[in-house]
């Protein structure tokens, strides 16, 4: 079986378009997971998934590039709040905000704690979506370990987090700010009118033909003034084709 075919057969079988992604990098990408599993041809690897629940489970969470924390990139939040209270926030609006490919909650938690900061009364309508019913799974319970946690600071985990056997919980104030739904950035129809949209270090993994697809769908799912935060290798070359503008240096505006 060549590779191809095997992108056809998962496509089939678990709704997920590999012909999406940059071909190399995920031909690694699977090589390298078959090598740790001891599988050594594609059609053995086609067969276990078939057959093995877990193991099924362990390729779409090595697929769908679940690596995330809070705070990422702890400056280019800064950035974001400070457009945010400059833009966003002065009309005294409720934002209207999607959190696409979410992965386990870090990101949708971490600006529902930047809004919070900003002002405690105001409650905002967060949408946070992912491929992957497990891993959304995962970001409604709100159960971290040390590793998410490394750019909290001591403030905000006094404050959003109880901590409890190692574990660390985001409060139950934040959890209700954020609505998680399933949802498959290449394939699903896009909601419209978001006031700011976060989609960070995903697209970076797809072909050009499916990224620029996803940024035309991005900027149409925007309001004028709108805001498109993407992540610290994901800058957009050629934004004015989908109508943004630069209102820094990973956040771009709809004209």
């Amino acid at each position: 079986m060549e590779f191809n075919d095997f992108h056809k057969w998962i496509h089939k079988e678990l709704g997920i378009n590999l012909l999406a992604y940059k071909p190399e990098q995920l031909n690694r990408r699977i090589n390298s997971l078959m090598g740790r599993i001891g599988v050594k041809t594609l059609e053995e690897y086609t067969v276990l998934i078939k057959k093995d629940e877990m193991q099924r489970q362990k390729f779409l969470d090595f697929i769908t590039i679940n690596v995330t924390e809070f705070f990422r990139n702890p400056e280019l939040y800064g950035d974001l709040e400070d457009i945010l209270k400059r833009e966003l926030l002065i009309k005294g609006n409720q934002l209207k905000i999607w959190s696409a490919a979410c992965s386990i909650g870090c990101e949708p938690y971490t600006l529902g704690i930047i809004l919070n900061k900003l002002n405690k009364t105001r409650k905002h309508n967060i949408i946070a979506t992912d491929i992957d019913n497990t891993i959304l799974t995962r970001a409604k319970s709100g159960e971290y370990g040390k590793l998410e946690m490394k750019n909290v600071s001591a403030d905000n985990l006094a404050e959003y987090f109880t901590e409890k056997d190692g574990k660390f919980y985001i409060n139950s104030n934040i959890k209700s700010m954020v609505t998680f739904k399933k949802h498959d950035l290449i394939l699903g129809s896009y909601e419209k009118d978001f006031d700011l949209i976060l989609c960070r270090n995903v697209v970076i993994y797809f072909n050009n033909d499916i990224k620029n697809e996803i940024y035309k769908k991005f900027s149409e799912s925007l309001k004028k003034g709108g805001l498109l935060f993407v992540g610290a290798t994901e800058s957009i070359y050629n934004y004015k084709e989908y109508g943004f503008e630069k209102a820094s240096t990973f956040i771009y505006r709809k004209l």
